[in-house]
């Protein structure tokens, strides 16, 4: 679709230049001679001056005529340029997805979701930026990502909530512990054991720290880090690490650990949400890439929790 870029005078005044003709240029712009005549003799009244010597044959660019004929087809031309850059850029972007989310979803399930979208999004291109909680909200604020994944406690001012889901904190062991035979586990049992967590700033911890104080109970843990990479591969019995569902999913399902949920109800309370920028229309692509996040977070929910094993003879009880 052709975008106007000159006010009707300029245009009529400019195809009247480029033709020579009222009569022509009115045929090319599908309008009657009488209505160019009009409007090139209300310019040339708002100017002050002709733009036009009338002659039998046709009509003639005065000096004043050339000198805005030849600014205003430079500027046509510079614009339709622009707009042309504009919509391939358009078009780039209509093929792009920009998605931020936390550390814990990064290494696992995103790359599988990112490559499953893919296969069915031919030339598609994802792009996906890791940070801490705070700064993936600040991407979307910023305008530098058009969706985000993250767990949150609280609702965030200046954001929408595209899907929100119960995220409980998870005590995740290995099939031997102790605690794998129980359908449900205790933050004071929990904390007798080794512990890995993160951080002072990721909700896991925050949500422990909370149910530990509210009950006085104490804990000394073992490791300490904002990256899940690292303490997973740490998690030896007795040993155990608190965590999200989907960060250990790809394990659970390999049998290498399994989670059991709190019975506390503070671990309870953390949402699992799929954000973008309140008052913000997406793109198609980025509606179904939504589509596609929800329905592998509502698969990954129905996913089993592992089975525990026997301890070996003389293992920690």
């Amino acid at each position: 679709m052709a975008i106007p870029l000159l006010s009707i005078p300029l245009r009529h005044f400019l195809e009247v230049a480029r033709s020579g003709s009222v009569s022509q240029a009115a045929a090319r712009l599908y309008v009657a001679p009488s209505a160019i005549s009009r409007q090139i003799t209300r310019l040339e009244e708002s100017l002050g001056t002709p733009l036009f010597e009338r002659q039998a044959r046709g009509m003639a660019l005065t000096a004043a005529g050339q000198r805005l004929a030849g600014h205003l087809g430079t500027a046509v031309l510079d614009a339709e340029q622009v707009i042309e850059q504009v919509r391939a850029l358009g078009a780039q972007q209509a093929g792009r997805v920009r998605m931020a989310c936390t550390e814990g979803f990064a290494t696992h399930f995103m790359p599988a979701l990112m490559r499953s979208f893919q296969d069915a999004h031919a030339g598609s291109r994802i792009e996906l930026q890791v940070d801490s909680p705070e700064q993936v909200s600040q991407l979307l604020m910023r305008g530098e990502a058009d969706l985000a994944l993250k767990y949150t406690v609280a609702p965030e001012p200046g954001l929408r909530v595209l899907h929100d889901a119960q995220a409980p904190v998870y005590a995740v062991m290995q099939p031997d512990h102790p605690l794998a035979r129980q359908r449900v586990v205790q933050v004071a049992e929990v904390a007798r054991y080794p512990l890995s967590l993160g951080g002072r700033g990721v909700t896991t911890r925050q949500l422990f720290d909370l149910a530990c104080s509210a009950q006085g109970v104490q804990y000394q843990p073992h490791f300490v880090s904002n990256f899940s990479g690292v303490l997973l591969p740490l998690l030896r019995t007795p040993g155990l690490l608190l965590s999200g569902h989907l960060t250990v999913l790809h394990l659970i399902e390999g049998g290498e650990v399994v989670a059991r949920p709190f019975a506390d109800a503070v671990l309870q309370q953390r949402r699992l949400q799929v954000l973008a920028l309140d008052g913000r229309t997406l793109p198609p692509l980025a509606q179904a890439f939504v589509a596609h996040l929800v329905r592998a977070i509502a698969g990954a929910a129905r996913r089993r929790l592992g089975r525990a094993r026997r301890s070996a003879p003389g293992s920690a009880d």
